[in-house]
């Protein structure tokens, strides 16, 4: 028998496939997409280009909290979703207070840090107590909620990898940052972190993608509490009508 006269198993081949697509819309509305990632970066590097232009600290927070703000009302403007924007506006706003409050320009830095430390803990941590964090993320999105804990192993385990990849992923982007912020001066230091923005976040969505495209689909429980509200539905509606026969037989 050639190549050309095996059998194909193209089922499996579109599942794969349909697996990947619902996949990458998901971590795309989980993260933001490139949207997303625009709006986490601009902030960090307007301050950080100001300031390496000027060395002022104030026209440089001001700068980075204006466009943060910006970015929200085109959000509200243009009715999408704002909680990416939001998310990146407070982040900014706990930067200015800081800085401002030290008068150090590298404290701008200093909370996005110690969430990013925050952050890789609580992927880890959580995985260690058998609810990985990313799997709490992704779960409302790929409407399966927590039903990956105890229906579905497969996916569970892929969570758990996930998750793992993002706590190393951030644990490391740390360890190169915090060594900086005490020793490298705050341009080296301000270039070296938006640098740091995207490609840690990119590999670290690049291995959930891989984890979960091969992982068993998701348990959609929306469906499921559907379809369980029309069984209910439709047997209410055969109860009613066994009744009315009932009550015509007895009138007959």
């Amino acid at each position: 028998m050639t190549s050309l006269d095996k059998p194909t198993d193209h089922g499996n081949t579109d599942r794969d496939a349909d697996s990947r697509a619902v996949t990458e819309a998901a971590l795309f509305e989980a993260f933001g997409g490139v949207r997303g990632m625009v709006e986490t970066v601009v902030p960090g590097l307007l301050f950080v280009t100001i300031f390496t232009i000027n060395k002022d600290l104030h026209m440089s927070a001001i700068a980075a909290l204006a466009v943060s703000l910006v970015l929200v009302v085109v959000r509200l403007v243009m009715k999408d979703t704002v909680k990416h924007a939001f998310s990146g506006v407070f982040g900014v706003v706990f930067g200015v207070v800081f800085a401002m409050m030290t008068g150090n320009a590298k404290d701008f830095y200093l909370p996005g840090m110690l969430y990013t430390l925050g952050l890789s803990l609580a992927y880890m941590i959580t995985t260690l107590a058998g609810v990985p964090l990313i799997g709490l993320i992704l779960g409302p999105v790929f409407k399966e909620n927590l039903s990956w804990r105890t229906r579905n192993p497969g996916r569970k385990k892929a969570y758990a990898k996930a998750s793992w990849a993002w706590g190393l992923i951030l644990l490391a982007k740390c360890a190169i940052l915090f060594p900086l912020y005490w020793w490298a001066d705050t341009t080296q230091f301000g270039w070296v972190l938006v640098a740091l923005k995207i490609p840690p976040f990119l590999l670290a969505v690049y291995f959930t993608w891989v984890f979960l495209a091969k992982a068993p689909p998701p348990i959609d429980v929306f469906a499921e509490m559907e379809a369980a509200e029309k069984a209910e539905a439709e047997r209410k509606a055969e109860r009613e009508q066994e009744r009315e026969r009932e009550r015509e037989h007895r009138d007959a």
